[in-house]
């Protein structure tokens, strides 16, 4: 799999969070630190899991943490483009209800 790796990018009126590799508790910090400073820059925010082979209960919390936050703060925040395994762990975990889960950025921004 893919080195772990969590970027953030401006793509238009999203910041775009790109993780892959795996998310499990030896890097879920910095995932979650990049999701929160996403969410401080007072917009949408948007985590991409297309290229996240594993993610374990820290990632999910990171994810969650990330959820709560902008819905404190009335802000959007959604997942794109979920990979296969991600998408197992959402559903075993019932989170598939609870997030808002695109295929992409395009179709968040038309939801």
């Amino acid at each position: 799999m893919n080195e772990n790796t969590c970027v953030s990018e401006v793509c238009g009126d999203y910041v775009l969070v790109r993780l892959s590799g795996e998310v499990d508790l030896s890097w879920s910090q910095q995932v979650r630190r990049a999701i929160l400073d996403a969410l401080g820059d007072g917009g949408r925010v948007g985590v991409d899991l297309s290229q996240v082979g594993y993610i374990d209960s820290s990632g999910i919390a990171a994810l969650v943490e990330g959820l709560q936050n902008a819905r404190s703060h009335n802000r959007k925040f959604v997942l794109v483009a979920v990979s296969d395994a991600a998408m197992a762990v959402l559903r075993l975990a019932r989170l598939d209800r609870v997030f808002s889960i695109f295929s992409d950025l395009d179709a968040a921004r038309s939801a």
